[in-house]
């Protein structure tokens, strides 16, 4: 098998975030969530495949969080701009996203560590971000009662998750800057 094939898979998924944001923005939640699960498979596919076939690279390690970052940032954006969801959520993600690379930008001024593997709660997080999303499209998509009560209640795990992760990364930094 190529090597080049999971970053292909991950370059797709960068490529779907414009084309997914311009389908909720202009009101297309059908094809909006097509596309958004078609690239939530690609960070299935890119990270078996290079995990099964020892396909792993430095290239990928780097620019698969970038994809996962940019594809949900950009849909809850997105569905904010939409109406959809509350912007509070927005500047949660968002926040703890930034937090986070302002704190791994101070790890690799303050110490010698390059890598920064994701922990368990920011796999978490990701998960429950992504079914967060993927509900709320649906939302817009069926008019129905109970996916609005499910799409309500998903915000609070969302919300939770996503800040719980952002504390456990912060320990794990301490942690990191300790040592060194």
């Amino acid at each position: 098998m190529p090597r080049w094939i999971p970053n292909f898979f991950t370059v797709l998924r960068l490529l779907l975030v414009p084309v997914i944001i311009r389908a909720i923005v202009l009101g297309r939640p059908t094809q909006a969530l097509v596309l958004f699960a078609c690239a939530a498979a690609t960070d299935v596919v890119d990270g078996a495949t290079a995990r099964t076939f020892g396909l792993t690279s430095q290239f990928g390690a780097y620019l698969d969080p970038i994809a996962d970052k940019a594809l949900l940032s950009g849909v809850f954006l997105a569905l904010a701009v939409a109406g959809d969801i509350p912007l509070w959520l927005v500047v949660i993600i968002f926040g703890r996203d930034l937090y986070l690379l302002l704190a791994v930008a101070v790890l690799v001024w303050m110490t010698q560590r390059r890598k920064f593997p994701p922990s368990s709660w920011g796999k978490a997080s990701t998960f429950v971000q992504v079914v967060t999303a993927l509900v709320w499209m649906a939302r817009n998509m069926l008019h129905a009662p109970a996916v609005d009560g499910i799409a309500a209640a998903m915000l609070w795990p969302c919300a939770a998750f996503t800040i719980w992760s952002g504390l456990d990364y912060t320990w794990r930094g301490v942690q990191i800057a300790r040592a060194h």
